[in-house]
């Protein structure tokens, strides 16, 4: 049975969807140590995730901020406009990845395309190469096909699991 990008029933979803589905998923189960893991559209909302309910797609109970990848989703595109930000305010340029250390985990950011975020929350004994290897082998596939019609039905489907 296909799976949509929250784990549920993916019937009606675009061949793009289902892969962009597939490819988050690999950057969960790939990875030790990934907590969750959000897709963010330029404006905030949230278009795809490891699990919208607390559950990782590989099953085992998620341990994000509040077990929300909602909640994840807006910490990234909150940390993604005040880095755009700061670097519009340094001349930086664009900014092409974020990363937060804390004591009991670290997040880290990756622009996608068009304003478009990747948002992984991982326990604190990852491994942060692979990570970023992992995130970028996602945005590097990712990219090219998150076009403003994919973008919407992927966003048309979180707010049918809700």
């Amino acid at each position: 049975m296909d799976t949509g990008p929250h784990g549920g029933a993916g019937y009606g979803l675009s061949h793009e969807a289902r892969n962009l589905h597939w490819l988050l998923t690999d950057v969960v189960e790939e990875v030790p140590g990934v907590r969750s893991v959000a897709v963010v559209s330029s404006d905030g909302l949230l278009l795809l995730s490891s699990d919208p309910e607390g559950q990782r797609v590989g099953g085992s109970l998620a341990e994000g901020p509040r077990h929300s990848t909602a909640d994840l989703a807006t910490i990234v595109a909150g940390l993604g406009s005040l880095t755009t930000g700061a670097a519009a305010l340094m001349d930086g340029g664009t900014v092409k990845q974020t990363m937060v250390a804390m004591e009991e985990g670290s997040l880290f950011v990756m622009t996608i395309s068009d304003g478009s975020l990747l948002g992984v929350h991982t326990a604190p004994d990852c491994d942060m190469s692979v990570v970023a290897y992992h995130m970028a082998l996602f945005v590097g596939r990712a990219g090219h096909v998150l076009t403003p019609e994919l973008r919407r039905e992927l966003r048309q489907s979180v707010e049918a699991v809700r």
